[in-house]
């Protein structure tokens, strides 16, 4: 243990909680993790957790520093959650055997407190948060609460839900973990494709809520965009290899690179074309473009991979005209049949009707009709093109429905103003 003899009462304190935010922030997937492979439940285990978090403030305020603050939580919450089973009537036989390091400490890395670093067990622990038995909203969830670490109160208020209904939304997807048996591990070869996908999906949720808020008053909400990029960071560091990995981060670097033009003063939405591209980030963009060329390198092209590479192409012109478009629509093409979504054949209508003129995006929009019916995307793309092909008064009419369907207020008043000047040039 270090110590200062010249704390004043309020210096250690002070030390103390900074000291435990940082490991929590740095570390706390490394220990949630071992302590679930551990313990074999993963409510037991934040339990476990969260009072060793409590046994720190007690014990580092009194005996100062440890030198391995997290080896110190590591050791205390698997104390405490051997504890918390032996006061379980239920769970007396499985505390015995886990205290004698029998059945349920099964593992090939076990853990030695007297080691430097913690085993990563941070995959496994993904797997299991990204399982596809549970439900999309819970795997985000999951994944935010356990991987990033952010509290239940945090993930509801991103998410516009109550706090409530974001422990039940938990607790179920815990439940659903224990009940089904879902197995704390990392997939095997053969399983390894679909399941990352799972994973790089979750990932991807966060960011685009992020990017663009689904509901409420703002815009974008940055703090998701960065978790959804140290989630990103995370998955890279444990699957160098996985070029799909590679291109998620590189896609959001890069997006998220465009954040501090996407709106302006009073927060209100700036298009792409409108956007003063000097405040774009250039570290970030850099950063981007480098992943994305080292991914597509490996020779094995996938969806994220295609993404970025389209927005490196709209990073790289410097300005809105100077745009590639005939290369963004190809690499829509591309990503058309990767991913045969009707959203993706939107985005390629858009970058047709800009390499060739509206009315061939139009075209390409009339066989969306009915897939995306009740998209605000879809009629807003529509709007704006009627809008450039001279047709003002259908353009009105593919506005108003749009805005029936959008739900971010910062949309709806762009929605708007481009309405009112559809109406305008009508007249």
């Amino acid at each position: 243990m270090s110590s200062d003899p010249q704390d004043d009462g309020t210096r250690a304190p002070r030390r103390v909680a900074k000291a435990l935010d940082e490991v929590f922030r740095q570390e706390h997937a490394r220990v949630l993790a071992v302590l679930v492979r551990d313990l074999r439940d993963l409510d037991l285990a934040e339990e476990a957790l969260a009072d060793a978090m409590a046994e720190a403030v007690v014990a580092w305020e009194r005996d100062g520093l440890p030198d391995r603050p997290a080896a110190w939580l590591l050791t205390a919450a698997r104390r405490r959650g051997i504890d918390r089973i032996r006061r379980a009537d239920a769970g007396r036989r499985a505390a015995s055997k886990l205290a004698a390091g029998t059945e349920l400490l099964v593992h090939d890395d076990p853990y030695d407190p007297e080691a430097s670093t913690i085993p990563d067990e941070r995959l496994k622990l993904l797997f299991t948060c990204c399982h596809p038995a549970l439900a999309p909203a819970a795997r985000v969830a999951l994944t935010l609460r356990t991987i990033a670490g952010l509290e239940e109160a945090a993930i509801a208020r991103a998410f516009l839900v109550s706090e409530t209904a974001m422990a039940r939304r938990l607790g179920r997807a815990r439940r659903k973990i224990r009940d089904a048996n879902i197995p704390y591990r990392v997939p095997a070869d053969h399983e390894l494709p679909d399941r990352l996908r799972h994973v790089l999906h979750v990932v991807e949720l966060v960011f685009n809520e992020g990017y663009l808020a689904s509901d409420g008053d703002e815009l974008v909400r940055p703090a998701l965009m960065e978790e959804a990029i140290r989630l990103g960071r995370v998955l890279l560091e444990l699957l160098p290899d996985e070029a799909e990995v590679q291109g998620l981060l590189a896609l959001q670097l890069l997006q998220h690179a465009r954040t501090p033009a996407r709106t302006d003063a009073s927060g209100e939405l700036v298009l792409l074309e409108d956007q003063d591209r000097s405040r774009w980030d250039a570290a970030g963009i850099r950063e981007g473009r480098a992943l994305v060329r080292n991914a597509l390198g490996r020779g094995t092209p996938g969806p994220y991979q295609v993404q970025a590479a389209i927005a490196a192409l709209h990073a790289e012109a410097p300005t809105f005209a100077a745009t590639d478009w005939t290369q963004v629509a190809a690499l829509y093409g591309v990503l058309a049949g990767l991913r045969p979504t009707p959203v993706v054949a939107l985005n390629r209508a858009v970058a047709v009707a800009m390499a060739d003129g509206p009315a061939a995006g139009l075209r390409l929009l009339e066989g969306l009709a009915d897939d995306l019916d009740g998209y605000h995307l879809y009629a807003s793309t529509r709007a704006e093109l009627l809008l450039r092909a001279g047709q003002p008064t259908a353009a009105v009419e593919a506005f108003d429905r749009a805005l029936a369907a959008v739900g971010n207020e910062r949309e709806r008043a762009h929605l708007r103003s481009r309405r009112a000047q559809a109406v305008a040039a009508g007249g």
